[in-house]
C-alpha cells in the first residue's frame, strides 16, 4: 500500500482541508480531525548548545506552550536554562531560573510544567538535608512559593489534574554512609499555589516488614539501614485520573505504589530478575574480546533497576513503561580506607568508610581469594563475609567451572570482565546467612568461601512494560543491543555511519567500540510517551550509546519498533569535547503534541548531559494511503 509522509500535526492537516473546501458549512470552527499514523520517525530540527561539555549542562527538559519556552535543568549551573522555542529550528537562550533566594548552594535536580506553573525540585547544599519544591510563574519567571520536602528531591511531576505536585525524594546516603536519610515521596497540594500544602508518603510502615520484603526480592542491603532509609525513590508515573502514582526504587529493584489523595505508600513490589540464559535475553558481556558477541549466559541474571517510568492507558487498564538502566551503590569508592592497605592479609578495609557493591566476576571467583585485591578495589563489606568465592559447577559447567575452580568462566573473553553485584546470588540458609564452602568446593561450616549459584548484573539493557500491579507484561529482551549490531542501524543526523562500527561505545570519548559491554551496555535511562491520534509511542534515550529509540506501544503486549535516531556526529576523535560533536548522553525527554507546539508539528525535546546540548526533533508521521 502506498504511503505518504506528513508532519505529525492536526493543524497542518486542518489547514489543508480548509484550502480544499473541507470545512463544514455548519461549523465555522471545526475541531481538527484526529490523525492516527501508520508509523512515525524522527528528524533533527534544531539544537541549543550550552557550550559546556561533560558537566551535565543539559539534563531534564519541560515545555510551556503559552510562552513557547523550554525549561532545561543545567546541573553545571545548579539552575534551569530557559530557551525560546518560537523558532524550534533555532532555539535561543532567553533567561535562567536560579534558586539563590531559596538558599545559597541549593541546586535544581528536576523541572516540570503544568498550565502556567513551573515546578522545580531543589536539593539542599548538603544532599542529606531536606530539599524544597519551588513554584514559579511560567511567563514572568517570578517565584510564587517554596515548601520543604524530603531529602534529595530527584524528580518532580504534576498530576494530570494539576492539583498536586509529586517529588521523588531519593534520600541517598552520605559518601561514607554515616548519614542515610529516609527515602520518601512528597505529595504537595497546590490548589493555592501561593500556599502549598505538603504531605509525605513515607516507608516507615514497612520498617517491621523487612523480612517479608527481602523474601519477595526487594533489595534492602544498606549498612545499618531501616527499610525507610534503604528505599530510594527515583522517578514517578501518575495515572490519568490523578489518583495513583508508581515510583521506581531503582537501587532496590522495586516499585512503590502510592495513593495520592492520602499520601500513602500502599505497596512495595519487587521487580525480579531477567534470565540472560534464556533465548532472546542474550547480552554482550566483554569489552576485551574485540568483537560483538550477543549470546546467552546461563546463571547470569539481570536486575531491572529502572530509572525513568511513565504510565499510559490501554483498553480499561493502565500500563507502566520502565527504562532499565541499572545502578549500583558505590559510596566511598574514592576513599582508600574502605579498600584497605595494599598486600595486607587479612585485608584491613574499613567497612565504616563507605559501601561498594560492584565487582568484576574475574575478581570475585579467583582461586586465590579476595585479599589479592586488598588496597585496590576489594569491598570491605564483602571481605567481612568471606575470604573468597566459588561458582556453582553445575550451573557454570558450560564455561569450565568445576568444584573449587572457576575454569574459563573468569576469562576476559567469557564472564571475567562483567561487572556484577556481590551482594546477592550466593547460597544462603533459611535465615539468610551465607552457606560456607571450603577451597575444594565442598560445603563446610568451617569453610571461608561463598558459593555463587547465580551472578546478578546491573540493568537488563532493555525497556519493560508492566501492569499497574507491577507484573511484567513485556520486555524488549536483547532487541536493543541486537539492533545496534545490525546493518540496518545507522548513526548521525544523516544516518550515514554504521552503528556496529561503534557498538556499545561510551558517551564521553571517541573510538570506544565495545567499551560498555562489561557494564550496562547502551543503558536505557530516560523516556517519555507521546500520543498521536489513537496510538501511544515510546521515546527511549540510550545514555551511553546515545540516540533515541521509538516504539509503538499501543498494544502493551506487542510493541512495534519504529525508528532510531542518534545525532552524535563525532565518533572517532580522541577528544570529542569541542567542535560540532552533536548530541551525546541523552538524559531527559519531553514530547510536545502538535496542538501545543510552537510550529504546529509534534516535537521531541531531549536534554543531553554530556554534550550540554538540547536537541529538538521533528516527529514525522507516515499515513496509509
Amino acid at each position: 500500500m502506498a504511503t505518504w509522509r506528513l508532519l505529525a500535526t492536526t493543524t497542518v492537516l486542518a489547514a489543508a482541508l480548509s484550502a480544499c473546501g473541507g470545512d463544514s458549512d455548519n461549523n465555522d470552527n471545526p475541531a481538527p480531525p484526529v490523525i492516527t499514523p501508520e508509523s512515525i520517525s524522527l528528524q533533527l530540527l534544531g539544537r541549543y548548545s550550552s557550550g559546556e561539555f561533560g558537566v551535565s549542562a543539559a539534563e531534564i527538559p519541560a515545555y510551556h506552550a503559552g510562552t513557547k519556552r523550554a525549561f532545561v535543568v543545567n546541573a553545571r549551573k545548579g539552575a534551569v536554562d530557559v530557551l525560546d522555542l518560537s523558532d524550534p529550528a533555532n532555539p535561543v537562550h532567553a533567561d535562567t531560573l536560579t534558586t539563590e533566594t531559596i538558599g545559597e548552594g541549593t541546586v535544581v535536580n528536576s523541572v516540570a510544567v503544568h498550565g502556567d506553573l513551573v515546578a522545580l525540585a531543589v536539593e539542599a547544599p548538603t544532599k542529606t538535608d531536606q530539599g524544597h519544591l519551588a513554584l514559579y510563574e511560567a511567563d514572568t519567571l517570578e517565584l510564587i512559593s517554596t515548601t520543604t520536602v524530603g531529602a534529595q528531591p530527584d524528580m518532580v511531576t504534576f498530576t494530570p489534574n494539576g492539583r498536586y505536585v509529586l517529588l521523588a525524594n531519593e534520600g541517598e546516603p552520605s559518601d561514607d554512609y554515616s548519614v542515610d536519610p529516609e527515602g520518601s515521596i512528597s505529595v504537595v497540594d497546590i490548589t493555592e499555589p501561593a500556599s502549598p500544602q505538603p504531605a509525605i508518603a513515607d516507608f516507615t510502615a514497612f520498617n517491621d516488614r523487612k523480612d517479608e520484603l527481602l523474601a519477595n526480592g526487594v533489595r534492602i542491603f544498606g549498612p545499618d539501614a531501616s527499610v525507610a532509609m534503604d528505599l530510594e525513590p527515583e522517578y514517578i508515573a501518575v495515572s490519568a485520573d490523578s489518583s495513583k502514582a508508581w515510583v521506581t526504587l531503582q537501587e532496590n529493584n522495586a516499585l512503590a505504589i502510592v495513593d495520592i489523595a492520602s499520601a500513602t505508600v500502599n505497596d512495595v513490589v519487587a521487580l525480579g530478575a531477567k534470565d540472560h540464559g534464556e533465548a532472546g535475553n542474550g547480552l554482550d558481556v566483554s569489552d576485551d574480546d574485540g568483537a560483538i558477541n550477543i549470546t546467552t549466559w546461563p546463571g547470569v541474571k539481570g536486575l531491572y533497576l529502572p530509572d525513568a517510568i511513565a504510565a499510559y492507558p490501554s483498553g480499561d487498564a493502565t500500563y507502566l513503561v520502565t527504562a532499565n538502566e541499572g545502578d549500583a551503590r558505590a559510596w566511598g569508592e574514592d576513599n582508600a580506607a574502605y579498600f584497605g592497605t595494599e598486600d595486607a592479609v587479612p585485608c584491613d578495609g574499613d567497612a565504616s568508610q563507605g559501601f561498594v557493591e560492584e565487582w568484576r566476576v574475574k575478581h570475585l571467583v579467583h582461586a586465590n581469594g579476595f585479599d589479592r585485591r586488598c588496597g585496590d578495589d576489594l569491598p570491605a563489606h564483602l571481605r567481612a563475609l568471606a575470604v573468597g568465592a566459588l561458582l556453582n559447577p553445575e550451573t557454570f559447567a558450560y564455561c569450565g567451572a568445576t568444584a573449587g575452580d572457576p575454569g574459563d568462566c573468569r576469562d576476559d573473553e567469557k564472564l571475567g570482565r562483567l561487572n556484577i553485584t556481590w551482594t546477592e546470588g550466593y547460597r544462603t540458609d533459611e535465615a539468610g546467612n551465607p552457606v560456607m564452602f571450603n577451597e575444594q568446593g565442598l560445603e563446610d561450616a568451617n569453610g571461608d568461601r561463598l558459593m555463587y549459584d547465580d551472578l546478578y548484573a546491573f540493568g537488563t539493557r532493555s525497556f519493560s512494560i508492566w501492569n499497574e500491579d507491577g507484573a511484567l507484561v513485556w520486555d524488549s529482551g536483547d532487541a536493543i543491543e541486537t539492533f545496534l549490531a545490525s546493518d540496518e542501524c545507522k548513526l548521525g543526523a544523516e544516518r550515514a555511519l554504521d552503528c556496529k562500527t561503534f557498538f556499545n561505545s561510551n558517551h564521553e570519548e571517541g573510538s570506544t567500540f565495545d567499551d560498555r559491554s562489561d557494564n550496562k551496555g547502551p543503558e536505557p535511562e530516560g523516556l517519555t510517551i507521546g500520543q498521536i491520534g489513537d496510538k501511544y509511542f515510546l521515546f527511549l534515550g540510550l545514555e551511553r550509546m546515545g540516540g533515541i529509540m521509538v516504539y509503538d506501544i499501543t498494544d502493551p503486549a506487542a510493541p512495534l519498533f519504529q525508528d532510531y535516531l542518534n545525532t552524535r556526529e563525532e565518533w572517532v576523535a580522541e577528544d570529542v569535547s569541542s567542535g560540532d560533536v552533536g548530541d551525546l548522553g541523552p538524559e531527559g525527554l519531553a514530547f510536545i503534541p502538535a496542538d501545543q507546539s510552537p510550529n504546529g508539528e509534534a516535537l521531541l525535546i531531549v536534554g543531553n548531559e554530556v554534550s550540554g546540548t538540547t536537541a529538538i526533533y521533528r516527529v514525522l508521521s507516515e499515513l496509509a494511503d
